[in-house]
């Protein structure tokens, strides 16, 4: 039951994203030309288990730990699909095309840490712990992921 419940923190569940189409038909009246698609997505993270507590320390008590929570998600793929005006009577209108596929995305929460000031007994001092002031450390938070867009212009086919 131990190994489900901590396999079950290390893999966190798959990110999933909100479909998202911007509406932009009401521009057409407005404009000589068709509106433009924006169809995209919004990631919707899911977070981790903990990434640890700090590996070491040096007093009789562990560190006081807020540790990075690790959280991952997939950025979506992107497609804004335009068409380009009317050049020349006649013609056929081409299309600005921008796309960036789905990547993957990891990202930290910041942390903390807090030395504790409570060091180990000492035989001088008769046993007592020795005292000092605490260190104290920020864990910067992270962020890992891709992004390949690509702009292309494509002419009409004949």
């Amino acid at each position: 039951m131990t190994a489900l419940a901590s396999a079950a923190v290390a893999a966190p569940a798959s990110a999933a994203e909100a479909p998202v189409v911007v509406p932009l038909q009401g521009l057409e009246p407005a404009i000589p030309m068709d509106a433009p698609t924006v169809a995209s997505g919004v990631p919707l993270p899911a977070p981790g288990g903990h990434t640890g507590f700090h590996p070491g320390h040096s007093g009789a008590l562990s560190d006081v730990n807020v540790p990075h929570v690790p959280l991952s998600s997939t950025l979506p793929g992107t497609v804004v699909d335009a068409p380009l005006p009317e050049v020349i009577d006649g013609s056929e209108p081409g299309k600005a095309l921008f796309t960036s596929p789905r990547s993957p995305l990891k990202a930290a929460t910041p942390g903390a840490t807090v030395g504790n000031p409570v060091g180990m007994p000492s035989a001088d001092r008769f046993g007592m712990p020795e005292l000092s002031a605490p260190n104290v450390g920020v864990l910067a938070p992270a962020l890992n992921g891709v992004l390949e867009p690509q702009l292309g212009l494509a002419a009409p086919t004949v």
